[in-house]
């Protein structure tokens, strides 16, 4: 039976809480940050999965607005890189930001030099590095049909494996390498413990303005989709140029455009909290519906150089996340700040956060880590991301 574009999303939404559902039943997977959406869409692709080896195709799906879904949500990721915000967390943001990125970029060389005598394809190891690492499964399932088109066989199917250990790895790391240096150096925390932390990543963003009514909530869908088709001409634009850019880039940089010019003239007035929202209702669909045609099947050959490939992630991203310690200032807050290291670069900002909150109910309150790790995780790790990830594929393709 194939499902119409309606139906599909209709399914989708249901698979999506579906796993909310499980996720309440199963306590581990909500304490590792696996999300609802990854948990429905996975119990669908591995029943027509075993549905297929038994001979039966239950289930076809229109995905038409699966591309627009992704786009929409990197959008919303466009309209939060705020240059203020990048003023407002001062240099310890940019510091932090460029390590990371450094760290991102070594993620990828790493990857590569395993691909060779692993015998899968460079891009292979790039797929399994900051791609599906430092990006989460969304950039890892945005990037897959161009690493497809690249000659990596089931790339989508790697990509979310990948994630998936990635994100189970940053949660049982982070807290206790956090832990670890807390402890190595007899620290405290500065701010009392009855005292606020500063903002966190949903603070931070663009939420100042809480206007609810319905002309607001138009007025930024309205904005939301002109960016998506402006971002559309723009991608076009890299087209011609033969750079191999994913689709949603040009979509990104039209978001961060018009927010920055917002910052400074309120011309748009944008809702950082109605853009977010859209955002995360983008993404949980978009997920769903990707996972539910993913071809499980196709991991069984590459599953071995995955872990191999995974588990050399996390030992380096450990190891980073010691000499980010360092560069941060060696206190506590730099301490915290290292167990989210490990959250977002090998998993999502929400490992990250949970690890730091972890750390801080225990040990004290780190405000600067609270604010500092969120900003970059959340936002603009993304873009440097997105360009690391770029100049590989076409180093490689």
């Amino acid at each position: 039976m194939k499902l119409s574009l309606i139906e599909t999303v209709a399914f989708a939404g249901v698979v999506l809480y579906v796993g909310e559902g499980i996720r309440r039943l199963i306590p581990p997977l909500a304490r590792y940050n696996i999300p609802a959406p990854v948990v429905g869409g996975l119990l669908v692709a591995a029943s027509l999965a075993a549905a297929r080896s038994a001979g039966h195709t239950p289930l076809t799906f229109d995905t038409t607005l699966q591309g627009p879904l992704m786009i929409a949500f990197f959008a919303s990721i466009g309209f939060a890189a705020s240059l203020s915000l990048l003023r407002v967390g001062g240099l310890q943001v940019v510091i932090f930001l460029v390590a990371s990125s450094v760290l991102a970029i070594v993620q990828n060389v790493v990857g590569v030099l395993l691909s060779y005598p692993l015998g899968v394809h460079p891009l292979f190891g790039v797929l399994t590095g900051s791609v599906t690492l430092a990006g989460g499964p969304a950039t890892g399932l945005a990037f897959a049909p161009l690493f497809e088109q690249a000659g990596v066989a089931g790339a989508s199917a790697i990509a979310i494996a990948a994630a998936m250990l990635g994100i189970i790895s940053g949660g049982l790391v982070g807290g206790p390498v956090a832990t670890f240096l807390v402890g190595k150096h007899s620290l405290r925390s500065s701010v009392p413990a009855h005292s606020p932390i500063a903002p966190s990543e949903a603070q931070v963003s663009h939420s100042a303005n809480t206007e609810t009514s319905g002309q607001d909530f138009l007025r930024n869908v309205v904005l939301l989709l002109a960016t998506l088709w402006v971002g559309g001409w723009v991608s076009q634009g890299f087209k011609a140029m033969e750079v191999t850019l994913p689709g949603y880039i040009g979509a990104m940089l039209v978001a961060a455009l018009l927010r920055n010019i917002d910052d400074r003239t309120r011309w748009f007035r944008l809702s950082g909290r109605i853009i977010e929202e859209l955002g995360g209702v983008a993404l949980s669909l978009f997920i769903v519906m990707a996972l539910m045609t993913l071809e499980l099947w196709k991991l069984t050959a590459v599953a071995l150089p995955i872990l191999i490939l995974v588990a050399v992630q996390v030992a380096l991203t450990v190891a980073a996340s010691l000499w980010m310690f360092r560069l941060m200032g060696k206190d506590y807050d730099s301490a915290v700040m290292s167990g989210g290291l490990c959250g977002f670069m090998l998993g999502t900002t929400a490992n990250a956060v949970a690890n730091m909150e972890a750390i801080t109910r225990k040990f004290g309150p780190a405000p600067r880590a609270f604010l500092v790790v969120p900003m970059v995780g959340a936002f603009f790790i993304d873009f440097t991301n997105a360009v690391i990830i770029t100049v590989f594929m076409n180093l490689f393709r």
